[in-house]
């Protein structure tokens, strides 16, 4: 009756640390990896709007600039020679075109590489979870086995 107990304890602990550890650990991953991803997003936008705005050749801009939730201001930009960009960490780098468009690059082949190494700990994680759950169905083939043959096994 007790290795009955037992493997009881054990299932619950099993579940208990895919529950509270590895599916937690798993949401934790993909949701920075999704954070990743919309940051490409957004340097990718930029990107397009900059071979817009060199296409154009235009020296002067109109534009419509967001101070947050979603209130806009309408902006005139003077001299179009030169972009700011986010770098992070709030600060903000004067660029021509051309070394907006190398930073992009690069900051995009990073971001993309990260990408990778994200989605490479979620496939570690996802099989932790398999494992731990196949032990959870050995441990279930375990106890429907009749005492003497549990006995073999162990």
């Amino acid at each position: 009756m007790t290795s009955g107990k037992n493997s009881i304890e054990k299932v619950l602990q099993y579940e208990t640390f895919i529950n509270d550890v590895l599916r937690k650990d798993l949401q934790s991953v993909l949701e920075q990896r999704d954070g990743v991803y919309e940051k490409i997003a957004q340097y990718l936008q930029l990107k397009n709007t900059i071979k817009n705005i060199q296409e154009a050749d235009s020296k002067e801009l109109k534009t419509d600039v967001d101070l947050g939730c979603n209130f806009y201001v309408q902006a005139h930009v003077p001299d179009t020679s030169k972009i700011n960009v986010a770098v992070g960490y709030g600060f903000f780098v004067e660029f021509t075109y051309a070394e907006a468009l190398k930073f992009i690059e690069k900051k995009t082949n990073q971001l993309t590489e990260y990408t990778e190494v994200l989605t490479k700990d979620a496939a570690k994680i996802k099989a932790n979870i398999r494992m731990v759950l196949e032990g959870l169905r050995e441990l279930q083939d375990l106890k429907d086995l009749p005492e003497t043959s549990r006995r073999e096994v162990f």
